[in-house]
């Protein structure tokens, strides 16, 4: 690669200045970073999405073999609408010892450490290669990763461990829950509310729905963490939105809402919607149909991340115990890649450069002391990797 060897900062300020949002294309941070890649001899893979308008790029320092350790980011960023920014959200700002703009933590710092480290793989004698992903659609399903990770052991090399950037401040996460949102619509039917036995009321149904919602919300809090390891200390249930009729006195015809469970890594995934499924058939039959065959009711999964479970003593977990300096693992409250990962049988854990209270904020920022941290715990996983 010709001129001077750019810096972690160098590309970081590169990578923010791509607005990518989860609505938008990252076609644009793409094709970059594979320039970038070619610039430097270092073989990749782009992986577009069904629509093609975005991608994925997979890449390979070292011995082209199974086994390899992948550090894996996304480029996609949360909107920055609404917000307050001091400055341009998408030029990235330096002072008081931070770096300022969307994405710096939330992972756009992580991603810029592993592509400024590619020269260091690139010199070391690598017995085990370093693979770098960088994904989309993190931000809205995770689910930006999943058309690489079918490859692997096929086209691609398959992967011994992963460590996803996520900011943990370093620390090493060996669990998140689960999150899985729902959107649920009730369909009445309009009548005079005068005289409800002539209609499907939808408001009055959905309600019976939310108030189940609430009890399987308490009976999860009842159930409680027996790891002991997360907070809240139990899975949680939420309705976030609700919406329905159009007056006082009409029978409503239609009222919707959105909700999510947010699972402990040992709950089984089916079921709270099966008990959900148990009080809609009920709820059908005694309350929006009491008076005839009116209504009906719809639910639409929209999104389902797996969580990550505890896998003490796996590959990941003691490798990224040793490049970071730590002595334990830790539980982070939000959803990641990693659960996909651990989903296909490849060991994962999550630990990153930053702070995730910094993501998601106006003026979010990664601070010049973590991104330090960041190229030495880069430094250290060459070491792991070369050659004795």
């Amino acid at each position: 690669m010709s001129g001077p060897r750019p810096t972690t900062l160098d590309l970081l300020a590169r990578l923010v200045a791509f607005d990518t949002e989860s609505s938008k294309s990252n076609l644009a941070l793409i094709d970059f970073v594979c320039g970038y890649l070619d610039g430097l001899n270092v073989p990749h893979v782009r992986i577009p999405s069904a629509d093609g308008d975005k991608a994925a790029v997979f890449a390979t320092i070292g011995p082209m073999i199974d086994g390899g350790i992948v550090l894996s980011g996304h480029t996609d960023v949360v909107p920055v609408t609404g917000q307050a920014w001091t400055t341009d959200p998408f030029t990235l700002r330096i002072a008081d010892g931070r770096a300022y703009g969307r994405g710096a933590v939330d992972m756009k710092g992580f991603c810029a450490l592993a592509l400024a480290a590619i020269p260091d793989f690139l010199a070391a004698d690598l017995a085990r290669p370093i693979h770098i992903l960088l994904s989309y659609d993190e931000e809205t399903t995770c689910l930006g990763v999943a058309d690489t990770i079918a490859r692997f052991g096929a086209d691609l090399p398959r992967p011994g461990a992963v460590i996803v950037g996520e900011p943990t401040d370093l620390e090493v996460a060996d669990a998140h829950k689960s999150i899985v949102t729902y959107l649920t619509t009730v369909h009445g039917h309009e009548a005079h509310s005068a005289k409800p036995m002539l209609g499907a009321n939808a408001v009055m149904a959905a309600a019976d729905l939310v108030s189940e919602l609430n009890r399987i919300a308490d009976l999860m809090i009842a159930r409680g963490d027996a790891s002991g390891r997360f907070d809240p200390p139990a899975t949680t249930v939420h309705v976030g939105t609700i919406s329905g009729g159009t007056a006082r006195n009409i029978l409503p015809k239609l009222c919707t809402f959105h909700w999510e469970f947010r699972g402990l890594p040992d709950l089984d995934m089916g079921e709270i919607p099966a008990l959900f499924a148990a009080k809609v058939e009920t709820t059908l039959r005694d309350r929006l149909n009491r008076y005839g065959d009116y209504g009906r009711i719809e639910t639409l999964e929209e999104v389902a991340v797996p969580g990550l479970a505890p896998e003490p003593g796996s590959e990941a977990e003691r490798l990224a115990l040793r490049v970071a300096g730590r002595n334990h693992t830790i539980s982070v409250p939000y959803a990641t890649e990693a659960g996909r990962f651990q989903g296909a049988g490849i060991p994962t854990v999550v630990c990153g450069p930053g702070s995730i209270d910094q993501a998601h904020q106006p003026d979010e920022y990664i601070t010049l002391a973590a991104l330090e941290a960041g190229e030495a715990f880069m430094a250290r996983l060459i070491a792991e990797c070369a050659r004795p």
